[in-house]
């Protein structure tokens, strides 16, 4: 068994509050149980459902002390019995680590997940990649996987011939889609809202960029796909319902991972939706199953070992980074809407 300190660092809050309710605390690091992995966490990722759950619904709430971050990438530091798909000095990244349990998040220097829940990097990926790609990455993969007529696993080719709108392409979630629909053969368009956003979603791979506020932009996405377009990807339902059911061709799919920053009401025109036959699909990793993780899983590990899934921005993903104890600081930027995506450095 590898030797490690005897205390550890991490990031705790025991209320729901503002960024301000996440603090910096020694712990002693855990032995992994059976089927158990415990991982050396390197860096550890911010995405807007952390914050969510930092926050909570009512500020001020006690709650038992939590280890907040979903996604990271780190090495394999130890085993328990029983584990067969990773081993000690492994590369891996991470699936919903602190949905797993309250101190089971990635914001800490050690944390323990079921095997299942970790994911061999490929040669040469590095560490923020891996911690970057998680929710995201899983979630397009989600919503590309949907279509009544397309495809229930991704791989190049899966998506040849198909058209996808990607609503948001500058999101982490959007660049994602637009990553792996290029990988998987789609056409790709997406829809943004300044110049700035523009520029990464073309650097994202997008082969068609458009601004939401362009008054022909129906005319502009018919243009490109006469019969409409085969699969949107939503980060907007409510806003864009009515673009949606304008561009979306017949038995076409509208797969929702985000509307009004989780909330609000989505309204749809039920004449015009039915004729369509249109799909819609809501979408959340939580409650998405296992079997459907671990194919995303799969699939974006196959499209990071193609180079497919880069970030940074010159490939329409800048990467901002904080060191462990400014971790508030993270969340408060994710919380904000900055662009790009957020990562913590954790040291060692």
């Amino acid at each position: 068994m590898p030797r490690y300190r005897r205390s550890m660092r991490a990031i705790v809050f025991t209320e729901h509050g503002p960024p301000e309710v996440l603090h910096l605390v020694e712990r002693e690091p855990r032995q992994p149980g059976p089927g158990q992995v415990r991982i050396r966490v390197l860096v550890s990722a911010v995405n807007p459902t952390d914050w969510k759950q930092r926050k909570g619904v009512t500020p001020g709430e006690s709650v038992a002390a939590t280890v907040p971050n979903q996604d990271g990438a780190g090495v394999v530091d130890a085993v328990g019995p029983g584990v067969r798909g990773v081993a000690v000095g492994d590369h891996v990244w991470v699936l919903l680590a602190s949905h797993y349990a309250p101190d089971s998040g990635t914001a800490q220097q050690y944390t323990i997940l079921p095997e299942e829940r970790v994911v061999v990097l490929p040669e040469g990926v590095d560490f923020t990649t891996g911690a970057a790609i998680g929710i995201p990455a899983v979630t397009a993969h989600r919503a590309l996987t949907v279509a009544e007529d397309g495809p229930r696993r991704l791989v190049p080719g899966a998506l040849e011939g198909m058209t996808v709108l990607v609503s948001g392409g500058a999101g982490a979630v959007g660049h994602a889609a637009i990553q792996l629909a290029r990988w998987a053969g789609a056409t790709v368009l997406t829809t943004v809202s300044n110049e700035e956003k523009a520029t990464l979603a073309r650097a994202a791979g997008a082969q068609h960029v458009f601004r939401y506020t362009e008054r022909s932009l129906e005319a502009s996405i018919r243009e490109i796909a006469p019969e409409g377009v085969d699969i949107v990807v939503e980060v907007a339902a409510g806003a864009n319902a009515e673009l949606n059911c304008a561009v979306v061709r017949e038995r076409g799919t509208v797969a929702i991972y985000g509307n009004e920053r989780g909330g609000g009401t989505v309204s749809l025109d039920f004449g015009r939706n039915l004729w369509l036959n249109t799909r819609y699909q809501f979408l959340v990793l939580y409650t998405v199953g296992l079997e459907a993780l671990r194919a995303g899983a799969e699939d974006v590990t196959a499209a990071l070992r193609d180079g497919a899934l880069p970030v940074g921005a010159e490939h329409g993903l800048p990467v901002i980074r904080f060191p462990l104890e400014r971790a508030d600081k993270a969340h408060a930027a994710v919380e904000s809407g900055v662009v790009g995506k957020v990562v913590i450095d954790v040291p060692h």
